[in-house]
């Protein structure tokens, strides 16, 4: 049987005898990206056009989250422009595709952001999280971290995104740097522009880089994209 529920049980008894101040304390200390904010933030629901809408915005329809996955805007020789819409409902996991008529309008969800860092997985699968800020534990089942889970390792700080009062999403943070475990080792001489090779991360992760990276060298990754950006 595992002790890590165990230990965190013991962690956050420990935390709750502190005063709220030395608690946030605590928490800034934790955190182990220093490209995420340590506080929590809400969005607002505002009204956008297809116009403004981009990838990785969150929109609300017929009461559920849904966040924009690509979109192409088809222009036509007579008549308004349409916009096709691939979105994920975050709430239900499933993928649709719409069109719309151009400059019909959206809401985006009124969403909440808190990090928090990823402590452990249990028995059943699912993510234990603790909240930065209150220490409080957060479970997070795995449907909702499916997109997420290669990058996040234990002791990593994310942003869980709620909606409603329910964890919707996981958003690792990004960028972040990996070390490369496992890749094949570059070939004298070649120089040809372009290569690239696959590369296994600390993460576990496979991502393609260039053919000058080596093994234990270290690289920043877009964990949105899941695209090398450069050698550090």
């Amino acid at each position: 049987m595992s002790l890590r529920p165990l230990i965190i049980s013991v962690l956050l008894a420990a935390a709750n005898a502190f005063s709220p101040a030395v608690g946030n304390s605590v928490a800034a200390s934790r955190s182990l990206s220093s490209s995420s904010s340590s506080s929590s933030s809400a969005l607002s629901m505002v009204a956008v056009d297809t116009s403004e809408i981009k990838n990785g915005l969150t929109i609300e329809i017929d009461g559920d989250p849904y966040k924009i996955m690509s979109f192409s805007i088809m222009k036509q020789a007579r008549g308004a422009a349409k916009t096709t819409i691939k979105m994920k409902n975050l709430k239900r996991g499933n993928t649709i595709e719409n069109t719309y008529r151009s400059g019909e309008k959206f809401e985006t969800a009124e969403i909440t952001r808190k990090p928090s860092q990823y402590t452990y997985e249990d028995e059943a699968g699912n993510y234990m999280f603790m909240d930065i800020e209150s220490f409080e534990e957060v479970m997070v089942e795995q449907k909702m971290i499916e997109d997420q889970k290669k990058w996040i390792s234990e002791g990593m700080q994310c942003d869980l995104i709620y909606f409603k009062g329910d964890v919707i999403e996981v958003r690792a943070p990004s960028p972040y740097v990996f070390e490369v475990v496992e890749t094949e080792p570059n070939v004298k001489g070649n120089t040809s522009q372009g290569y690239t090779k696959p590369a296994v991360l600390s993460c576990g992760a496979t991502i393609s880089v260039p053919g000058f990276v080596e093994q234990g060298q270290m690289v920043k990754v877009d964990t949105e994209k899941g695209e090398y950006i450069e050698r550090v």
